[in-house]
This record gives structure tokens, sequence and C-alpha cells, in this order.
């Protein structure tokens, strides 16, 4: 992923990161305020030879003591040293308990023991380490002394720093505690946006579908929460964003497949509730409005969804002329007061795929497409049926809808390879659903789209033709 991905990620799932960093304060804060406080208190013993008469005396001297250190520091946390300490303090604890609480250290080339003592109470902590001290002055002098009465041990304990009642705590260390609370807690959550997006297979943006194909992307329709009680939104709100984005893929639409001789388009998906049919039903209707003449077909002969839209009679339509039970006139539904017809599906059939592969279909198409401008044919989805593959291969062209953030990648792979699969060429892919705020808002500029109304005569101004043109160009389509 680049720079920009991250970026998007961090924008996407602020709130997340943002929730477990506070979780993350606020679990150190917690854990910080319940702890009973430790103070620690530190005192330092000397440790020296009886000096001798020569040079060579005091070097020994040195090299014998500071190899004593260390053993004296480990001296420190055996029942000899720490049960004298229990008994003068009273303690109730056992020597094994009382050592957890006391570290003897000996800094490096050096004849120094430094005995620090940890516990929830400063003054008792001062007075183990003195105690402590004195004890181990005493049982060195005892081991190292000799046999004879009148002998004096060769090695001297002093009790050279007393350990003073410290005035704050050692731990817990609140602002340690919470800073690393802080980053534990911002490092989990980028952690889990990042992992979440990895994880999600869907496409959200432009960028996801440029990474699976190199088709064109030729439009892009907002998301529209009311979208299903006006599914006709070119006609009941043309002045809305999301018709303006149809009549911009109206635009595009027009410099599609121009090598190919007919304008017809089938429009698919690759599973269903992506909003093809309503893209086919609006596209439609910007057509017409624009002065082109319209056929919409429903060509979904499964769960045909045009009739419904356009609050037209379906009980009878292409499926009874392509067996030969009406005529192609007798059927087709003038809609509206533009060029708009309407080509209902008639009673569903027992074998959709037979009946759209058929010759008769391919000589219906023949048909509409000299009649008619443009013939745009609402078809199934392609993964779960071969319909609309069938199809896009007898009209020449597929248009596939695309829902961001319900289509996942490896559907919109497999619906691109069913239509490879039978030789049907893949005209274009509209994004539908698209949000309008957030990291993967909608960008408008990428379509063309402006915020004023665009008249039907505008469109069809030669300015406006150069614009849509280069547009296309852009996005990647060849004219």
């Amino acid at each position: 992923m680049e720079l920009r991905d991250y970026i998007r990620i961090l924008r996407k799932s602020w709130i997340l990161i943002v929730l477990l960093t506070l979780v993350g304060v606020g679990a150190a804060a917690t854990v910080s305020l319940i702890q009973t406080p430790k103070y620690s208190a530190t005192s330092k013993v000397f440790v020296s030879t009886q000096p001798g008469g020569s040079v060579s005396d005091l070097a020994q001297g040195n090299s014998f003591t500071v190899q004593r250190v260390n053993t004296y520091s480990d001296l420190v946390a055996t029942p000899i040293v720490l049960l004298p300490v229990i008994a003068e303090l009273g303690l109730e604890i056992s020597e094994g308990q009382l050592g957890e609480a006391i570290t003897a250290s000996a800094p490096l080339n050096t004849s120094i023991i430094e005995i620090a003592v940890t516990n929830s109470d400063p003054v008792l902590a001062a007075d183990i380490a003195n105690a402590t001290s004195q004890s181990l002055t005493n049982v060195v002098d005892q081991i190292e002394k000799p046999l004879e009465d009148d002998a004096v041990s060769p090695v001297k304990l002093t009790l050279v720093q007393q350990a003073t009642v410290p005035a704050l705590p050692v731990s817990p260390n609140v602002p340690l505690n919470i800073a690393l609370g802080l980053l534990v807690g911002l490092a989990l959550g980028v952690g889990l946006a990042v992992l979440r997006e990895v994880l999600d297979t869907r496409i959200r943006n432009e960028r996801d579908v440029e990474a699976i194909t190199d088709t064109a992307i030729i439009g892009g329709i907002v998301y529209d929460p009311k979208a299903k009680d006006r599914p006709l939104i070119v006609h009941d709100d043309p002045r809305s964003p999301r018709s303006e984005s149809f009549r911009t893929l109206r635009t595009n639409l027009q410099f599609l497949d121009v090598g190919r001789g007919g304008h017809s388009f089938v429009i698919t998906s690759s599973v269903q509730s992506e909003g093809k049919s309503t893209t086919a039903a609006n596209l439609a209707i910007a057509l017409a409005d624009s002065g082109t003449k319209v056929l919409l077909v429903d060509a979904d002969l499964r769960r045909p969804k045009v009739d419904a839209y356009m609050g037209l009679e379906g009980a009878v339509g292409i499926t009874d002329v392509l067996i030969g039970r009406a005529e192609l006139a007798d059927v087709v539904q003038p809609w509206g007061r533009s060029r708009l017809s309407v080509l209902p599906a008639g009673k569903i059939p027992p074998n959709p795929s037979e009946l759209l592969g058929s010759a008769t279909m391919a000589r219906l198409i023949s048909t509409l497409d000299a009649q008619y401008d443009v013939v745009i044919f609402d078809a199934p989805p392609l993964l779960p049926v071969t319909d609309a593959a069938i199809l896009a291969k007898l009209v020449g062209g597929a248009i596939v809808v695309v829902a961001a953030g319900r289509t996942h990648k490896n559907q919109l792979t497999g619906a691109l390879a069913a239509l490879e699969t039978v030789g049907a060429g893949v005209s274009g892919l509209v994004l539908t659903m698209l949000p309008t705020k957030g990291p993967d808002a909608y960008g408008y500029g990428n379509y063309g789209y402006g915020y004023g109304y665009l008249d039907d005569s505008v469109d069809a101004t030669t300015t406006t033709r150069k614009v849509a043109k280069a547009r296309v160009r852009r996005a990647g389509v060849k004219l």
C-alpha cells in the first residue's frame, strides 16, 4: 500500500483509533490508581581491607576487596543476614519474603555495596535498609575473622550512607504508565484499522476497480438513502446531484464503442442489489430527455423490475415476442412525453437462457437497433446465471454496474471473466452507491460533475461534447 492508502485508512478508522487510544490511556490510569505505592530507600556500605606496609600489599588488598564485594552482595539475601533484621524490627514475614524486597548491587570496579529496599511504608523501607547494612557488617566480620581469640578480621565493612525516608514513591510511575497506555492503544488501533482494511475485499472507490481491471469507469452514481422511494430520480428530481450523475453517464455513453455501429447496451452487475435496474431506467430517461429515441428492454426474465419502476403493465412483453405469441409493436409501451419506450419482460419463462440466446433474439436485437437510436437491456446479474453474458455477446456491449461498499473484488473479477469467456465486450463500468462523505467520498470532478442543473440544450452544444470526450479519454476509453 502507498502512503495515501494509509492516510485514507486513518481517516476512515479514526474513531476506532481514538477509541482504542482512550481505552489504553484509561486502562493505564486505572491500573496506576489501584496499585499500592511503593517506596525505595538505599543505603551504602564500603568494603575495605587492613592496609599493608608496601605498595604490593595495597594492590593485593584492593584486588581482594573488589573480588569480595560481589560475594558480599550475594550474601545480603541469605537468612544469616536477614533473620537478625526480622528479629530487630519485629517483622512478621519470612526471610524469603524479605529477600524479595531487597536488592543488593555493586557498581563496577568499586568497593561499595548498595542495598535498596522497596516497601509500601517509606519509614519501614529506610529502617530495613539500615538494619540490613548493619547485619551484613556483623556477618562479614564474623565470617572473615580468624579463629584466634585476639585476631582481627582483614575485611572491614563501613556504613557510609544511611538510608533516608523517601518522599516520593518509585511505583507506580503514573506519567510513564499513561504514556505507554497511549502508545499501546494507538498502535492497537492503527493495527486493527490496517488489518480490517486488508481483510476487507469490498470495492470502495475507483482505485479498487482500477486495481482489478483496465476497463474504463464511465460514470459514478452517488448514494441516495431514499432510492427505494424514488427509483426514477431523473424524472422525480431532475435537479438533484444524483440526477446529474446520470446525465453525465449519458454524455459519456455517447462516445463508447463508436466503431461497433449499434448503440445497444446490456446493463448488468456481478450480483443482485447493486442498482443495475435503476441505473438502466434512469439512464434511459436521461437519454430520452436529450432527444434520443430510446427503448428500455427488461431482459431480466427471472426477476423483472422495470415495469414496476416505470409504472407500466408487465403481463405481456419480450417473452411473448420471442415465442411468437405477440408482435413487437403490440407490446412496446411509450413512457412519458419523451421519446422513451419500454419493452417489459412479460411472463417469466422456464428457460430464460435459451430464449435470450436464441436466433429469434438475435433477429429481434437487429430489429431494435434499426428502429431506435439506443437500446438499453436490463439483464440479470452475471454470477448467479449466464443470461447476461449470453445477451451481451449478441448485443455486442455490456455495462457492468459495481456497487461501492457492497461488491467484492472477487465478484467483479468473476463477472468480467464470465463476459470474457463468451467473447462479450465490456463497454465500461459504472460505480453506484458512492458515498458523498468520508475518505471514500465520491470525487464529483472525476466524471465532470457540476452542481448546477445541466439543461438538455446545453448538453447538445459542441463545447460540452468536447469536454465529455476529453473526460472519457482520461478514463481510458478508446474512441
